[in-house]
């Protein structure tokens, strides 16, 4: 069965930000985003459904429309791209 994670381009100090200093950065592992390197910020399907639960106020809020997946940092949104293993 193949597993399911969004990755984002969102910048060094941005994916180091959200995998060590936010609000899901405490949870549980699984719930985790993972900072990739680079700039790129990974989230399984457990941690794109804790960030969901973030308010819009706070950094790595999640929204999904007509344009697509994103993750905010901020004022800034960043695309999330589905990815499958």
């Amino acid at each position: 069965m193949a597993e399911h994670r969004w990755v984002a381009e969102v910048g060094e100090d941005n994916a180091r930000w959200l995998a060590t200093e936010s609000r899901t950065a405490r949870l549980a592992r699984e719930y985790r985003p993972v900072d990739l390197g680079g700039g790129r910020l990974e989230l399984s399907a457990r941690a794109l459904g804790a960030s969901r639960e973030l308010g819009e106020e706070e950094d790595g809020y999640i929204t999904e429309d007509g344009e697509g997946l994103r993750i905010w940092m901020g004022d800034d949104a960043f695309d999330l791209e589905l990815h499958e293993n």
